[in-house]
């Protein structure tokens, strides 16, 4: 009786594969030399709790921002790639990568990823849409505060230069103006509620909704040109596709008011940065916010020792900083736990 019970437990655990040795979940994984049958590489700062969850089943590592070549040289024995947008992921990594399963992105744009390629190769690619919507419309209404009441420049007076002299400064409210929301999504949608929040009137373009898509979120769906002339502020929350590229350029500009103010929180290159500076030193544009810049990944993606400079910085009505649009604890966190959801259900663990 004792012989069948030890046939029956050892049974049951090789058909559960609880203590498998090829099953990732088993204790035994742990035992062997302290060495799983999949690596993992993460190479950015993402949420701690990618690491902690996934060094239950696979060997984790890092390795911060590495440059493509450094990449191509450590990629081969990994199953699994985390990243956000840095460095762009081409056919020589992908062709390197011979282990490789699944990318988890943890942001939103995949153009910095070759996906066909990828797809040809048989790599999952998850990125994580719309968990970083609210920090980026929150960032987004900062900005506009921001260059509506000149905080920029009026803290640097205060703190570098020793000046208190409130009479320099006569900014402008939000309430009452028009807020065009150009890309109607996830983050379009926010930054509209927070701007009816602040009394604003919203307007939208958005080619893939129909009037009534707009009308729900309160705002008025209209063309990019109905748009320009009617907005005193323009938030661009569209992809960088061939289409957007240089979408707000001289002409476009052009047609705005002298003293509205474009806010780019999407993608560099959307802007036409020449152009742009042309038209703030002209006095065409009453400003310019951006958290994306069109050669932000340039160099070694802004690492190290690397130094980044435009004729935009010449301008007073032109504030900006590094892409930190998602770059809350709440965020990371988010999409954190969806990444580590969407990896563990690919590889089944």
């Amino acid at each position: 009786d004792n012989w069948k019970i030890f046939c029956l437990f050892y049974q049951c655990r090789a058909e559960t594969g609880i203590f498998r040795p090829e099953s990732p979940k088993s204790p035994n994984m742990k035992k062997k030399k302290g060495r799983f049958p999949m690596k993992c590489l993460i190479i950015d700062a993402v949420h701690s709790a990618i690491a902690e969850e996934l060094g239950k089943y696979m060997q984790v590592d890092t390795h911060m921002l590495p440059t493509q070549e450094e990449l191509v040289a450590l990629i081969p024995d990994y199953d699994v790639l985390i990243m956000r947008v840095d460095p762009a992921i081409n056919k020589e990594i992908l062709d390197a990568a011979k282990n490789l399963k699944v990318i988890g992105v943890c942001s939103v744009g995949l153009n910095h990823i070759d996906m066909d390629y990828a797809k040809s190769k048989g790599i999952q690619i998850f990125n994580a849409p719309g968990l970083n919507a609210n920090a980026v419309a929150e960032l987004t209404i900062s900005k506009m505060l921001d260059i509506s009441r000149g905080t920029f420049t009026a803290n640097y007076d205060v703190k570098v230069k020793h000046e208190w002299n409130k009479y320099k400064f006569e900014g402008r409210e939000l309430r009452g103006k028009t807020l065009g929301v150009m890309g109607f999504g996830r983050i379009g949608k926010r930054v509209g509620e927070l701007g009816r929040a602040f009394g604003m009137t919203v307007v939208a373009y958005d080619p893939f909704l129909k009037p009534e898509d707009f009308e729900k979120e309160h705002a008025t769906g209209m063309s990019v040109d109905e748009m320009l002339k009617v907005a005193d502020f323009v938030s661009i929350h569209v992809p960088l596709t061939p289409e957007t590229k240089d979408l707000f350029n001289a002409k476009s500009i052009a047609e705005m008011k002298d003293d509205a103010v474009v806010l780019n929180m999407s993608r560099g290159g959307i802007v036409n940065e020449k152009d742009m500076y042309e038209a703030l030193k002209a006095g065409k544009i009453g400003g310019y916010a951006a958290d994306v810049m069109e050669n932000e990944l340039a160099g070694s993606g802004l690492t190290g020792d690397d130094t980044f400079a435009s004729p935009l910085f010449e301008c007073d009505n032109f504030i900006v900083s590094p892409h930190i649009g998602a770059q809350s604890v709440d965020a990371s966190r988010d999409i954190g736990l969806h990444i580590i959801s969407k990896v563990k259900e690919a590889l089944s663990l």
